[in-house]
């Protein structure tokens, strides 16, 4: 009898410990940067909603893989017009590098007066790597579709001026609504959707 008790007691508690670890709030974990990050995809997953078109549509957090190369799209925009990929980086400080260079320097002071300097991946480098991958994805699952992939950094600190950056939400209208139209067939469109969603 004490037996089961026992195990009846261990039982309750690994079951009551589950239900305690599935209510954790796991961003609680998150470093700084990463809840820059989070934070900063979020602000602009909205900006784009309030430019969308009734037949625009918008994807966030998308997952691919190409000939071992994995990535993950921060939006993907799909409309008659094209595909559209929207990386976002929320880097705070002064960033210097060239469109060309593999990496960025980021140089900030904290809010204690203490300069620190960090290497960055180039977003710019980074969005050609999400448009191959996705387009090889997508041909490979006999979808032929251009791709266009941009830069949104939300603190507008771009070191350069490029046709990959984006500064506004104008100039994401701008790209989605009136740049290249790509025409892309609306049956086209809805299978894209669905196989990538």
């Amino acid at each position: 009898m004490k037996y089961i008790i026992g195990i009846s007691f261990i039982i309750i508690f690994f079951i009551l410990l589950v239900k305690l670890i599935s209510k954790i709030d796991i961003t609680l974990f998150e470093s700084g940067e990463e809840r820059a990050g989070r934070h900063g995809e979020q602000f602009v997953s909205q900006i784009i909603r309030e430019i969308l078109n009734e037949k625009d549509v918008l994807l966030t957090n998308v997952k691919v893989s190409f000939e071992g190369k994995n990535t993950e799209l921060d939006n993907v925009i799909i409309n008659n017009r094209g595909v559209f990929i929207i990386e976002v980086k929320n880097y705070s400080g002064i960033l210097i590098g060239d469109e060309d260079d593999f990496e960025w320097i980021k140089n900030k002071y904290t809010e204690a007066g203490n300069f620190y300097q960090k290497s960055v991946k180039n977003p710019i480098k980074q969005i050609k790597r999400q448009v191959y991958i996705l387009s090889g994805y997508l041909k490979a699952h006999e979808f032929d579709v251009w791709i266009e992939g941009y830069v949104f950094l939300v603190e507008g600190n771009s070191p350069v001026s490029s046709k990959y950056i984006l500064n506004t939400q104008k100039d994401i209208d701008t790209v989605i609504h009136f740049g290249i139209n790509n025409k892309l067939k609306k049956v086209d469109k809805e299978r894209i959707v669905e196989f990538i969603s």
